[in-house]
């Protein structure tokens, strides 16, 4: 308590808002706890040469615990979150789910090291980031928000190729000039909006037209996503 205590006290030093700081202290909170439950689910077999007995009663306790924990995360998620941790995966509405700061730094922190596989760092208006990523994250509940860094990680190890040729080519070294239509690709936003394109496009345009977002964006992105389906000849 008395670190949590101190986390809390750094963060309002820094300009954190109070309720932001124990929203992001309680997501850790949470995620420590969904990681020792992933931990021990893994880890249900008994010992080597275990008996029968032994073997059954380790697994019924490993089971039980790892039951318990489970149970442990979602109060814990619950706290950090609120009650609203149900709904569909699609475009959520804004009047409950709203997108905060804390959600958007944390997307951020997600895109920034995997654009940085591909290409360099973006000259984009950190404002027009932030209006991008609110859009992003609108096309998902609160428990989506939560765990988008890893669903970003599978986006880009599962298009690890097509997304090299795509910045390769359109990216701030490609041999593209930057413009209106390709801007976002010279920015980190890009990754978790090629993300969207490809998992929730309905959702994400709707979410585009209500930030007033120009369309051109959009669809060069998606453009030049298409054009990166095969190597260049």
């Amino acid at each position: 308590m008395n670190a949590k205590r101190t986390v809390l006290e750094l963060l309002g030093r820094s300009g954190m808002f109070r309720d932001e700081a124990e929203e992001l202290v309680a997501l850790v909170e949470a995620g420590a706890i969904a990681d020792a439950h992933s931990e021990i689910g893994e880890r249900r077999g008994a010992p080597a040469g275990s008996g029968e007995a032994y073997g059954n009663g380790w697994r019924d306790g490993t089971l039980a615990v790892s039951d318990e924990l489970a149970r442990v995360a979602e109060r814990a998620l619950a706290r950090a979150l609120g009650p609203q941790l149900s709904g569909s995966p699609g475009a959520v509405a804004r009047d409950r789910n709203p997108v905060g700061r804390v959600d958007v730094e944390r997307a951020k922190v997600a895109v920034l090291p995997l654009y940085l596989a591909f290409s360099d760092i973006s000259e984009l208006d950190p404002e027009v980031s932030d209006e991008v990523l609110t859009a992003v994250l609108g096309t998902m509940n609160v428990v989506g928000r939560v765990g988008y860094a890893g669903r970003l990680e599978q986006f880009t190890d599962s298009w690890r190729d097509r997304l090299a040729r795509l910045y390769a080519h359109y990216g701030p070294r490609g041999r593209i000039a930057v413009h209106g239509r390709y801007s976002l690709l010279h920015s980190p936003t890009s990754i978790a909006v090629l993300e969207r394109l490809t998992a929730a496009p309905s959702a994400l345009r709707a979410e585009w037209e209500h930030a007033e977002l120009p369309p051109a964006w959009l669809d060069g992105l998606l453009t030049a996503w298409e054009a990166s389906d095969a190597p260049q000849g």
